[in-house]
């Protein structure tokens, strides 16, 4: 673990200047709304802003509903380790009976 060679992301430094790039990236977006004439099909397009805005609010209901969803999907640490150990019990039990099952 010590030999490992540090990533990109490891240096304080180099994560700044990715965020300085993404903040400059940014404003230069925000500046061409001003300047870029859009061809809208809708009157809410026109409004200043309504595409970050309208990113924003679909990322946030994307983060909310997967959330959501977690409650129904997550399963347990062990899910499949189960699912193996109960498939040996049951070939073993299978193989106790002298039962073949061509089926499995």
């Amino acid at each position: 673990m010590k030999d490992e060679k540090p990533g990109l992301f490891d240096s304080p430094r180099n994560v700044k200047i990715l965020l300085g790039g993404f903040y400059i990236c940014c404003i230069a977006l925000l500046v061409l709304d001003f300047v870029i004439h859009r061809h809208i099909i809708h009157r809410w397009e026109s409004l200043w802003g309504f595409y970050p805005l309208y990113g924003f609010v679909g990322c946030s209901i994307l983060v909310f509903v997967a959330t959501w969803m977690r409650s129904f999907l997550m399963r347990d640490e062990d899910y499949y380790e189960k699912d193996q150990h109960s498939d040996n019990q049951q070939k073993q039990l299978a193989t106790q009976k002298g039962a073949n099952d061509v089926d499995d």
